[in-house]
């Protein structure tokens, strides 16, 4: 019971649809009806500024640190499950939101949330990444897959060195489901029709 319900909480977490919410609450905008049509940190920048989109970004990223950080609550610490298998749980309710219909973002923001919470070193690394990508390519999208394969890279030789052997894994299938969720993205890449952001 207590595993169903670190589960249940992760998921919940991650179906905060802070897009939605936001664009609504404070710009009376619902951001799936507007750009790409995305329940995601990306789209809000597009659609609604940059305000907007770096709350998005920053409550995104919670999402999935405080999914790690609750399996260190008292009354869940028996459990003996991995605090990254619980994070997972909130990249997929941030994909399959049940606040939003179960049509959510992308889950960059909150797999980085992930690692914000299980080891921030790491997180520094793959942000770092990301920024130094994005500035090279003005592609959200493309930034965001690459990171996924640097940071997969980066956990095994992490691995190597640490036997960290859960972080590799949940890293890999994080990285799964990013490049999973930017088919669309890599279509429009090949096709040289991606937009690219014009603030950086």
């Amino acid at each position: 019971m207590d595993i169903f319900l670190l589960i249940l909480s992760a998921y919940l977490l991650g179906s905060i649809p802070s897009a939605l919410w936001i664009g609504k609450v404070f710009y009376n905008t619902d951001v799936r009806e507007h750009g790409s049509g995305n329940l995601g940190a990306t789209n809000t920048f597009r659609v609604l500024g940059k305000t907007a989109g770096l709350i998005v970004t920053i409550i995104d990223i919670l999402k999935g640190t405080a999914a790690v950080l609750i399996t260190f609550i008292p009354f869940f610490t028996s459990t003996g499950i991995h605090p990254l298998f619980i994070g997972f749980f909130a990249v997929i309710g941030h994909i399959f939101p049940i606040f939003a219909k179960f049509k959510g973002g992308k889950a960059v923001a909150t797999s980085g949330g992930v690692l914000l919470g299980y080891n921030w070193p790491i997180f520094i690394i793959v942000l770092l990444t990301f920024l130094l990508a994005l500035k090279m390519t003005k592609m959200v999208s493309l930034s965001s897959m690459i990171v996924a394969v640097v940071g997969f890279m980066y956990c095994i030789a992490y691995y190597v060195w640490t036997g960290d052997f859960y972080l590799m894994i949940v890293v890999g299938l994080m990285g799964i489901f990013i490049f999973y969720r930017h088919r669309a993205n890599i279509s429009r890449i090949k096709a040289g029709t991606e937009p690219k952001v014009k603030w950086l």
